[in-house]
C-alpha cells in the first residue's frame, strides 16, 4: 500500500545463508543500545515455509525464527499496489520471531493495534509492514528486528494512531517510515523512533504530513556509512487525499513536527 510509491525494477538479493550481513538479536545489548554494525550477523532461519495465500494471525504467534516467503499469487516480486500481505494481523495481535524472506509480497498488514517483536525482512517487497485502522487510540509497536533491500518504503503508516519503533536496524532503503502522503482517508499520525541503526544507502528516515498534524520524534539514531549525510532524518510533506504526489514542506527539526536535535543522531 502506498504513499508516493514509484514503480521500480529490482535485482533480488540472495536470501538464506548467502544473505548480506544484517543484525542479529545479539546486537541489542541490555542497555538498549545497538552494537557496531561490524559485529552484526543476520539471523539464521529455522526452516522455511512457502506462503501462497495470506496467513491471518490473531492473539500471539511465535514462529521460532522460521522464514516465510511468498509463492503463487504472493510470489510476483514486484511493486504492484494490489499485492496481498504474507501475514495479516488482527487488532491486538502479537507476532514474534519470524523472518520474511523473498519474495516478500506486501509483507505484513496490521488491521489495528499490533506488536511485532524480533521480526526480520531479508528483502523487502512492496512494503515491509503496513499499519491500518481508523482509531486514534491505535498503537503499533515494533521492537527489535531489521529490514533491508527496500528501494521504496519499509514501514507504511496508512491508519490512525501511534507507531513506535525501537531497537531496529535498517539497511539499503528508500524511506524507513512514511505517513501516507496521499491516502483517500487521512489521519493525524504520531511516529516515535528510538535506538535505530540505519546503514546507507538510504533516502529518508521518516516522512510526515504537517497539514494533518503528524509528528515524528527521533532518539538514539545511529547512521552508518553516510559520511556525506545524504539521509534526511525527517522529511515534512503537505499530504492530500486525492492520490496526487505530495509536495515537500521542509526537513529541519522544529519541535512540533520533526522532534529531534543534532545530539539524537550519531554518524559512524
Amino acid at each position: 500500500m502506498t504513499s508516493s510509491a514509484h514503480p521500480r525494477v529490482r535485482t533480488r538479493a540472495l536470501t538464506g545463508a548467502m544473505a548480506a550481513l544484517g543484525l542479529s538479536v545479539g546486537m541489542i545489548m541490555t542497555s538498549g543500545a545497538l552494537t557496531p554494525a561490524a559485529a552484526a550477523t543476520w539471523p539464521t532461519a529455522n526452516g522455511s515455509q512457502a506462503v501462497s495465500s495470506t496467513i491471518s494471525v490473531s492473539g500471539t504467534k511465535d514462529y521460532g525464527m522460521k522464514r516465510l516467503y511468498g509463492s503463487g499469487a504472493l510470489g510476483s516480486d514486484g511493486q504492484d499496489e494490489d499485492q496481498g500481505p504474507i501475514l495479516e494481523l488482527a487488532a491486538g495481535a502479537v507476532l514474534k520471531n519470524v523472518i520474511i524472506g523473498a519474495p516478500a509480497a506486501d509483507g505484513i498488514h496490521c488491521k489495528g493495534s499490533c506488536t511485532l517483536q524480533n521480526v526480520w525482512w531479508e528483502d523487502v517487497g512492496e512494503d515491509a509492514a503496513t499499519f491500518l485502522g481508523s482509531s486514534s487510540s491505535n498503537v503499533y509497536t515494533i521492537s527489535g528486528g531489521g529490514a533491508k533491500e527496500a528501494s521504496d518504503k519499509v514501514f507504511q503508516f496508512n491508519g490512525a494512531g501511534t507507531l513506535n519503533v525501537s531497537n531496529f536496524a535498517v539497511k539499503n532503503f528508500g524511506t524507513f517510515v512514511r505517513s501516507c502522503g496521499n491516502c483517500s482517508t487521512q489521519y493525524k499520525r504520531t511516529i516515535n523512533l528510538n535506538t535505530i541503526e540505519a546503514t546507507y544507502k538510504g533516502s529518508k528516515l521518516v516522512g510526515i504530513n504537517t497539514n494533518y498534524g503528524d509528528s515524528a520524534t527521533l532518539r538514539g539514531i545511529t547512521i552508518v556509512g553516510d559520511s556525506s549525510k545524504k539521509i534526511i532524518p525527517c522529511q515534512k510533506y503537505i499530504g492530500n487525499n486525492s492520490g496526487k504526489e505530495p509536495t515537500t514542506n521542509g526537513s529541519n527539526p522544529d519541535g512540533t513536527y520533526c522532534k529531534y536535535s543534532t545530539s539524537d543522531i550519531t554518524y559512524k
